[in-house]
């Protein structure tokens, strides 16, 4: 075999080297020949030519390496095919959507629930009051209502946010005194799934509205929710998430664009075609008895609103989500914090997945619910796939350059289409139906944002890895630090920033690899992959160096570099 990859080589290079001597030493001429016979002759010549038609033959060592390459690839373009289907379900059952606006019972007056807002925070002290400031100006009657504060804090939270209750309570910034309540444990057991199931030991409500930190709910947001739990079947409503800082990076913009990409077609899909789909943990509205017939929370994974959304619909429990209905929310500003999140998310739902998706398959649930629930919860499983992919794109490249370009249009191009170019489909879907008369403008982020989501692939991997494996890691929350226009920057950036470890460096490392390929597809000739190639390279690249170089270049705010680089929480990255 190495006599025969030998002569292989040797056949590659002697043509290639032949027209390298020939025009690096007859350019203009070259050039003059091209303009002649332009470029349908190109193509021809080095293209459709069968000079070594019929030399190669397949061999061991192709098959072992083509067979896992083509499998992944099928496997992605599965993945691809399905956000078509998630589009297809939007628009098909668009008549079936529920609104603020069309619920199909009323509650009278004098028959409205007693409602719990639960407000779980984890060292949150320079976003507490805005919370707490908005959630007291909800509308709705004060004798059914009430307000848990549920403060896990290992910092100076725990003292701003007892001084902030009790100034609410007492009454303060124009309002009433208000029914708000302060809870504070000590020991964090269970993380924000323990916080939210303490919290219901002394709430009244019997539906339990619960929101993050970083949110802001409008007042009439309650008033908008609160009809649909007329239907007594109806076990939760969520709300779609709202971005307050949009436009405070090119960062967030990608991040806005992702995360409208889910609220609109992936819950707007599900929802109205009646299948199976998650509360996001917050800017959402519970039954009490919904939760408690489904077991409560339970804080075995890392997202425990998943979790507890698909037992909940396992028991019959029906969820809506009102696309109309806003509820404002911070996006992370830098990328370690970014990073984070996506990799506890991507643990939590192959965790959630390993522990539900067996009771959901031998539901009696129908066998699109079942197939839905499974592209769901096993969604993340791309990310070490991709890794799988990297590590053999560069010899299937040179493999499949020798078995012609006919089989590579065929068989590779497909395949790369249905996985890559569904995502641009899918965010520009979403944004037109967000933004219908400037749509058009997120079409210079599709770039940024399919390299985003390679770039996320380390990360993500390693999380995806320790949730198959069963590695326990602490609920890393992603830090707020309460800015919202460009230019503003915030002592709570540096006091919360996470260290950055090794990953960042392996980042670059793997984006110089693809740096490598770049020019060896140009070198060879095969154009057709450098733009694919490019989004790995530019992914890379960019989550690399965005997490080496967060806060280098912040000016003022001094302080003490130990307190600065302190982790006031365990994390996983």
């Amino acid at each position: 075999m190495s006599s025969s990859l030998s002569g292989r080589i040797g056949l590659i290079r002697f043509p290639l080297l032949e027209s390298h001597l020939f025009t690096t030493n007859h350019t203009p001429a070259v050039m003059l020949l091209l303009q002649q016979r332009g470029l349908q002759h190109y193509f021809k010549t080095h293209y459709l030519q069968n000079t070594f038609k019929g030399m190669y033959h397949w061999n061991s060592f192709d098959v072992w390496l083509l067979v896992p390459y083509f499998i992944v690839m099928v496997i992605l373009a599965f993945y691809g095919i399905h956000r078509y289907q998630l589009v297809w379900l939007y628009f098909r059952n668009k008549k079936k959507a529920a609104t603020s606006l069309n619920p199909p019972m009323l509650f009278a007056d004098a028959d409205l629930p007693f409602v719990t807002i639960q407000l779980p925070i984890f060292n949150e002290q320079y976003v507490i009051d805005r919370l707490v400031d908005a959630c007291c100006r909800i509308e709705y009657p004060r004798d059914r209502f009430e307000i848990q504060v549920l403060d896990d804090s290992t910092d100076e939270t725990h003292q701003v946010a007892g001084e902030i209750v009790a100034r609410y309570a007492a009454g303060t910034a124009g309002l009433a005194p208000q029914p708000i309540y302060y809870l504070h444990r000590e020991d964090r057991y269970g993380y924000k799934a323990g916080a939210l199931d303490a919290g219901l030991k002394t709430a009244k409500g019997e539906l339990i509205a619960i929101f993050d930190a970083d949110f802001v709910p409008p007042p009439d947001w309650l008033a908008k929710v609160i009809n649909h739990f007329a239907e007594p079947g109806v076990g939760m409503v969520q709300t779609r998430w709202t971005h307050l800082n949009r436009d405070y990076s090119f960062l967030t913009q990608v991040e806005a664009i992702l995360l409208d990409g889910h609220f609109v077609l992936e819950h707007g899909g599900r929802s109205r075609a009646g299948v199976f789909f998650n509360f996001n943990g917050t800017a959402g509205m519970w039954r009490r008895n919904a939760i408690d017939e489904a077991g409560g929370w339970q804080h075995d994974t890392l997202t425990e609103d998943t979790d507890l959304s698909y037992r909940a619909q396992l028991k019959g429990w029906k969820f809506k989500y009102l696309q109309d209905v806003e509820c404002p929310a911070e996006l992370p500003i830098e990328m370690t914090a970014f990073k984070t999140q996506q990799a506890r998310w991507a643990k939590g739902l192959i965790q959630t997945g390993k522990k539900i998706l067996p009771r959901v398959l031998k539901s009696d649930a129908p066998f699109h619910t079942k197939l839905e629930a499974w592209y769901h919860l096993t969604a993340n499983l791309s990310y070490p796939l991709m890794i799988v992919l990297s590590v053999l794109l560069m010899p299937a490249m040179i493999i499949r350059s020798w078995q012609g370009w006919v089989q590579m249009l065929l068989i590779d191009f497909p395949l790369f289409m249905a996985s890559t170019m569904s995502i641009s489909s899918f965010y520009l879907t979403s944004q037109r139906e967000l933004f219908p008369k400037k749509w058009y403008k997120t079409i210079l982020y599709l770039p940024f944002l399919m390299a985003l989501g390679v770039g996320l692939t380390i990360t993500n991997t390693k999380a995806v890895m320790e949730a198959l494996f069963g590695v326990k890691s602490a609920f890393a929350r992603t830090p707020k630090y309460r800015v919202s226009k460009k230019g503003e920057s915030n002592v709570a950036a540096k006091k919360y920033r996470k260290r950055l470890g090794i990953i960042p460096w392996i980042e670059l490392a793997i984006g110089c690899y693809f740096a490598f390929t770049v020019w060896y597809a140009i070198s060879s000739e095969n154009y057709f992959t450098v733009p694919f190639l490019l989004l790995f390279v530019l992914g890379y690249w960019y989550t690399g160096l965005l997490s080496l170089l967060q806060g280098r270049f912040e000016r003022g705010g001094g302080g003490n570099d130990a307190e600065i680089h302190e982790k006031p929480y365990p994390v996983g990255i």
